[in-house]
């Protein structure tokens, strides 16, 4: 499979001022959208009672085209990157489909070959479990879907599509080498892994 090489990008004077307008809402509400490329995001969202805030986001882009929207959430801010992956605190990767270029079969066969580079080939240990997503992910995906992959300590990664819980998959090995994906030192892409820690 021929890799992606998607770029990141940065927010305009406009989309910037959107940004921290509605960041000051959240000192009101509680609750904001983040605009992130060609759709919003929230700013906080809640998992298993805890409270997670977007440390960061972005886009993740091939030859211009914006393919979706990726943010982290944690339950305190960090540009750690390889701390977050280890860290055993519940935390998530929420994914928002932006182009009609991604369907099922292009995101799973992006998660597996992730999984490759974070294990650095070494995925005979998390086998069963990785064919898990692909499992749980059954239907298909589409423009404006919502993938949340939702690590909650103590039980595991739990999978949803357009907020439906699919299942979950135990083992912080597993988290790490998830969060590795988009996080690890042969990221997805740089500049979206630039983004979830706090550049966006």
């Amino acid at each position: 499979m021929q890799t992606l090489k998607p770029k990141f990008k940065t927010l305009n004077m406009k989309q910037l001022l959107i940004t921290l307008a509605l960041l000051c809402s959240v000192v009101a509400t509680g609750y904001a959208q983040i605009p992130v490329g060609r759709t919003v995001m929230e700013y906080e969202v809640e998992y298993d009672d805890t409270t997670l805030k977007m440390n960061g986001a972005g886009t993740c882009s091939m030859l211009f085209i914006e393919l979706y929207s990726g943010g982290l959430y944690l339950q305190e801010k960090s540009s750690d990157p390889i701390a977050i992956a280890y860290d055993d605190e519940t935390m998530a990767i929420r994914i928002k489909i932006t182009s009609k270029l991604i369907k099922r079969e292009t995101m799973l066969s992006a998660i597996e070959e992730g999984f490759e580079k974070a294990t650095e080939g070494k995925t005979g240990p998390l086998k069963d479990r990785i064919a898990k997503v692909r499992e749980y992910y059954a239907k298909p995906i589409s423009k404006g879907d919502l993938l949340e992959l939702v690590y909650v300590k103590g039980k595991g990664v739990f999978c949803y599509l357009n907020s439906k819980e699919l299942g979950v998959i135990e083992g912080q090995d597993f988290k790490f080498a998830l969060f590795k994906i988009w996080l690890g030192e042969n990221p997805a892409s740089e500049s979206l892994k630039k983004g979830m820690l706090g550049d966006f």
